[in-house]
């Protein structure tokens, strides 16, 4: 198996095509990596929600946290850096988009994303981010 095989099972999605979109996973990989309250991910969304970035970056905080404690899996996140997605990262994504408008299929999402069905926490936030971002005029659109 090539080199290049090897990266495309690891990261298989392209990067989403909007560009909130590619700040809220880059803030998501941020998060991971350097904790809830990396300035990087604080200046990215100050950068791009203006001065009502506060609501969407806590309750981003919030969601991540929610998520990481309801998970009985690992979730793969990639490095900040990377030029594509993981499978787990698109569905995270899919459930923060979801969450503005269909919380029975972003529940079915995040289900399958920790591998519990005991989700009521993450969905909540993924549902109030979801509007959260709808409010500001960009909503996520996977």
């Amino acid at each position: 198996m090539s080199q290049s095989d090897n990266a495309a099972d690891l990261l298989p999605l392209p990067l989403p095509p909007g560009r909130v979109e590619r700040i809220v996973l880059v803030c998501i990989r941020r998060m991971a990596a350097h904790g809830l309250r990396d300035a990087h991910a604080s200046w990215l969304a100050l950068d791009t929600f203006g001065v009502n970035f506060r609501r969407p970056l806590v309750l981003l905080r919030a969601f991540l946290l929610e998520l990481a404690n309801a998970s009985n899996r690992s979730i793969k996140i990639a490095p900040c850096c990377a030029m594509r997605m993981t499978l787990d990262e698109g569905k995270v994504l899919e459930a923060l988009r979801l969450g503005a408008g269909d919380a029975e299929l972003c529940g079915q999402t995040l289900t399958a994303i920790t591998g519990n069905t005991s989700i009521g926490e993450p969905l909540s936030a993924a549902v109030v981010l979801g509007r959260a971002l709808a409010e500001t005029g960009q909503p996520l659109e996977v």
